[in-house]
């Protein structure tokens, strides 16, 4: 397995696109100076990039790593999400980048954050990710489905449901240890229950005593660096290795406890001192 550490969080304003690539190049290079030779970032890097791919490639060999994911988001427009989703993945091809991180984008009617499992909205992303998922497939890029706190696909009910209506063959799993422990799911058992569909992983850490105290969006504010919350990342790793998987665990922080390099060293010390990685 190989660690890798997301680095959406360095881009302060992604409205100003000199700006974002100066930070997208701090956020390369100061991890690979922690030793994180991949990364990740979010899709809308490729409105940067668009008319010319390779200079994300020559920056990325510039600083030493390798950019495995980027991380899109979907609406409930079917169509709409498709024509934004398929030109992310042809970057992602132009770039040589493997798997594509997407989720539904979260609620945005005003409705609570947290709800029962709904099929009607749930069967909008499957066919969103079931038809992406076939045309990705066609260029070389694995589309891993992210179940998140605030979405239509969050709870072990919403994503066995996603899981009986997407397809295996175009579609895997990107396994959060940290959304996962919100809906209130051993991450070890999910990684145990979807098998060879786990094809990415995303690790952050929760205190699950400020976790007990919080309410709505404010449940995501309990995310720590690796070490400093509850999750049994062992436990993690072991499931990972029962089910045969050799891929990417990618580090994640949405709010970093001090700045974003002190919670990647953080987690790189726990990943190496702790996890043997």
């Amino acid at each position: 397995m190989n660690v890798a550490y997301t680095g959406w969080t360095w881009i302060t304003d992604a409205q100003n696109p000199e700006l974002a690539k100066k930070q997208l190049e701090q956020a390369f290079r100061e991890s690979k100076y922690l030793g994180y030779d991949y990364v990740e970032n979010f899709a809308f890097i490729r409105d940067y990039y668009a008319e010319n791919p390779q200079e994300l490639v020559d920056l990325t060999k510039d600083c030493g790593v390798k950019l495995v994911n980027l991380y899109g988001h979907f609406t409930l427009d079917v169509e709409a999400s498709l024509d934004i989703a398929m030109k992310q993945i042809d970057f992602l091809s132009a770039c040589g980048i493997k798997w594509f991180n997407c989720q539904h984008g979260g609620f945005s009617d005003g409705g609570p954050i947290e709800r029962p499992t709904d099929p009607e909205m749930i069967d909008k992303i499957c066919e969103i990710v079931n038809r992406l998922g076939e045309y990705s497939k066609s260029k070389g890029v694995t589309v891993t489905f992210h179940p998140h706190y605030g979405t239509c696909v969050f709870s072990q009910s919403d994503i066995d449901y996603f899981a009986e209506h997407t397809n295996p063959e175009y579609v895997s799993f990107c396994i959060d240890t940290a959304h996962t422990t919100l809906a209130g799911i051993n991450p070890a058992d999910l990684i145990r229950q979807y098998g060879s569909r786990v094809e990415y992983m995303h690790l952050k850490d929760v205190d699950t005593y400020a976790l007990s105290k919080a309410e709505g969006a404010a449940k995501m504010a309990s995310f720590r660096a690796l070490g400093h919350g509850t999750v049994n990342f062992p436990e993690v790793k072991a499931a990972l290795e029962e089910i045969g998987y050799d891929g990417i665990l990618c580090v994640e922080l949405d709010r970093p406890e001090v700045n974003n390099f002190h919670s990647a060293d953080v987690s790189r010390t726990y990943l190496r001192d702790v996890l043997g990685l």
